[in-house]
């Protein structure tokens, strides 16, 4: 079966070696079947590797959208500090991803396979050298572990040493989300969908988890929770006789709105992409209509619940439903209808909006409630997966169990019930990680900053000057060489 454009029957120019078959206009030679596979083949590797760059390039450009959103949520003071994290997430991220992270991540780190002998514990580590979508998946990869990392900059905002900041960020890039990853979507991981085989450890179709719910999110999520947790809160932002909240406000809402539309443009190479391949464009269009419901639905809710709880309309909580619905799609973003996914974004609103208001509770203090987003919103996504998976999606997308989908609509237990262990591992390996990684912090006194400096602000007690300039008048003169 031959595209219309490529039949077997159709000419092409002749090559110098070829022997010619005279003609009136010009020299050709037959397509013989075996050539129109071959061009067919190799059409489709292209496509698959293009495919993948452009979610690289779109899922990369969310750090653009990260770094708007917590530079709007922070008060000037700190503006060049969480911008710079941001920056460092990129930078330092990717090489600690090419010499660790990848390599653990999705690397066969049993047996004697080509990917242990004789490969230095780099990039070379890893099975598939010789396929045409090797460097095209490390991309992709890359740019999902420089987001998880980037969540956790978020709740530790205004008062993590920049000391902390670069020690997290490797022990998260190197070994804690590595081993999420090998756990979820690596071909030997025991929560994976993806075993050789078509047996997965767990049973069912082994962790429904699509684009990363809970990989991705949950994972930075729970760093960031332990982050603010161990970090405690900002001076000020709890009254210390009656732990009345006092509202610090970030100092550009512009800023914030404007990073919340480029992380949902950039979630549409997080969850469509995800195929990882070019033939199966149905699922990613269905992925891409199921990320706009849920986003839709989870700013709607989260707004609509804090009008009824007699607050005026603001622009903040319908800025992180919209990331709470997008965050609780990303796990079923392609085997759930549209009605369940206009529901898990309306759940997803309550399940951010709660938990937000849980931490206040608890004095635990997430500037850009990064953790309730991503953490909560992550584990509710991960779970949705085990309540409305479609038969006939699942079947499609995972092919592994026809009888386990989801259990509202008659699944049975089993896939559920995979779901829910992966929501615990996750969060036990994340949360005890990182606690030891931010307890040894604090007990050496490198965690935090003084609170003169808190007070004075991170740009000018850290980074040499404010973000902005607000003097009047020309400003300071510049010298010309």
């Amino acid at each position: 079966n031959f595209p219309a454009h490529l039949t077997a029957h159709e000419p092409r120019k002749a090559p110098k070696t070829a022997t010619p078959t005279i003609m009136a206009e010009e020299v050709v030679v037959p397509y013989s079947a075996a050539d129109a596979e071959a061009g067919i083949a190799l059409l489709y590797s292209n496509l698959d590797i293009l495919w993948l760059l452009i979610g690289a390039y779109l899922v990369f450009f969310m750090q653009a959208g990260f770094a708007l959103l917590e530079a709007g949520s922070v008060r000037a003071k700190n503006t060049k500090n969480i911008l710079l994290k941001n920056v460092l997430d990129a930078c330092l991220g990717g090489l600690i991803w090419w010499t660790i992270g990848y390599p653990l991540a999705l690397g066969d780190l049993g047996g004697d396979s080509d990917a242990n002998v004789g490969k230095p514990f780099f990039m070379d580590r890893i099975e598939g050298r010789d396929t045409a979508t090797y460097y095209a998946m490390w991309m992709f990869q890359w740019a999902f572990a420089a987001s998880a990392a980037t969540i956790v900059s978020g709740a530790v905002a205004e008062r993590c040493a920049f000391t902390a900041y670069l020690t997290y960020t490797v022990a998260l890039t190197a070994f804690i989300y590595p081993v999420v990853v090998y756990w979820g979507w690596g071909s030997y991981g025991f929560l994976s969908a993806w075993k050789p085989g078509g047996n997965p450890d767990l049973g069912a179709n082994g962790m429904i988890d699509f684009a990363g719910s809970g990989v991705v999110h949950m994972t930075g999520g729970g760093a960031a929770l332990m982050g603010a947790i161990f970090l405690g809160p900002r001076t000020g932002r709890f009254a210390p006789n009656t732990g009345e909240v006092r509202d610090m406000p970030g100092h550009s809402t512009v800023l914030a709105a404007l990073g919340t539309f480029i992380l949902w443009f950039g979630w549409y190479g997080f969850n469509p992409v995800s195929t990882l391949a070019f033939q199966y464009m149905g699922d990613a269009a269905r992925a891409a209509v199921m990320t706009t419901l849920s986003a839709c639905a989870g700013g709607c809710t989260t707004l609509a619940i804090h009008v009824a709880l007699k607050n005026p309309p603001d622009v903040s909580p319908a800025l992180n439903g919209i990331l709470a619905g997008l965050v609780s799609i990303t796990g079923s973003c392609p085997v759930v209808d549209a009605w369940a996914a206009v529901i898990i974004g309306f759940i997803g609103g309550f399940v951010y909006y709660g938990s937000s208001r849980l931490l206040m509770k608890l004095k635990i203090d997430d500037p850009l409630d990064a953790s309730p987003v991503h953490f909560f919103c992550g584990a509710w996504g991960v779970i949705a997966g085990g309540l409305f998976a479609n038969k006939e999606f699942t079947s499609g997308v995972y092919g592994t169990s026809a009888d386990d989908y989801g259990a509202l609509l008659g699944g049975g237990g089993a896939q559920l019930g995979v779901q829910i262990i992966g929501v615990l591992v996750i969060a036990g390996w994340t949360c005890s990680c990182s606690s030891v990684v931010f307890f040894a912090l604090r007990m050496a006194k490198l965690l935090r900053v003084s609170a003169e400096d808190e007070d004075a602000g991170l740009d000018q007690s850290h980074h040499g000057g404010d973000a902005y300039n607000f003097a009047t008048g020309a400003g300071k003169p510049v010298q010309v060489a």
